[in-house]
């Protein structure tokens, strides 16, 4: 373990990418699918970040198994197509603020998302980031968030000490999963739940814009 070594570890949708129309049209397609009436923007926003499965089951807990395995199936089937024809942007200031990261010697990137492995690597090789991220932590291989599995895994593979790690998201979920990993946490204000969710969920600091960021790390960490 480098004692010096800090690790930054980022969700993606939501944090780094805007990919809400993409979400909303997919789960639109998806319910309709199955014939079943799709929940409002807001409850459907709500549960961006956890793994589809998990999702799926709190957005209509009341449906059967195989009819929320029928809504994921085709879920993916839609976002698939989606993504194959438009593209999720960065959020301005996302690209600087991971390339002046990156340039830091000290700091380790890495990321913490409920995508799947797959989805994560064309939306990554995409913006030119596939580079940036020293360790890649997917809905594939861990239980649904807030558990902190990606974190502790992130962690383990960067030989980062908790108390030097930042995790950076959009909802409630990043800040609980942070929080039991023993992280820091950084919220975003321009994600799927609202800044005032996010501080009331414990994050350390909640920014407005991506130019905030490397200050607030600083200041997280001089007080580490």
């Amino acid at each position: 373990m480098t004692a010096d070594l800090r690790l930054v570890v980022f969700d993606v949708d939501g944090t780094l990418i805007d990919s809400q129309n993409h979400i909303l049209a997919a789960m639109e397609h998806a319910f309709a699918a199955i014939g079943v009436t799709l929940p409002g923007r807001e409850a459907v926003l709500s549960i961006v970040g956890l793994s589809l499965p998990v999702a799926v089951e709190r957005l209509v807990p009341h449906l059967s198994e195989g009819a929320r395995a029928g809504i994921v199936a085709a879920y993916k089937e839609s976002f698939g197509q989606l993504r194959a024809r438009t593209v999720s942007p960065l959020f301005p200031g996302a690209a600087e603020a991971l390339r002046a990261l990156r340039s830091r010697p000290e700091v380790v990137l890495g990321v913490a998302t409920g995508k799947s492995r797959r989805g994560l690597s064309h939306v990554l090789d995409l913006h030119g980031l596939g580079g940036h991220f020293v360790t890649t932590q997917v809905a594939d291989d861990h239980p649904s968030k807030p558990h902190p599995s990606m974190l502790r895994a992130a962690l383990a593979e960067t030989g980062t000490e908790a108390a030097r790690g930042v995790m950076i998201g959009d909802t409630t979920f990043d800040i609980e999963m942070g929080r039991a990993a023993g992280m820091a946490t950084v919220g975003v204000a321009w994600g799927y739940h609202p800044a005032a969710g996010l501080a009331a969920a414990g994050a350390d600091r909640v920014i407005a814009r991506f130019s905030d960021l490397l200050p607030v790390l600083d200041d997280l960490w001089r007080a580490a």
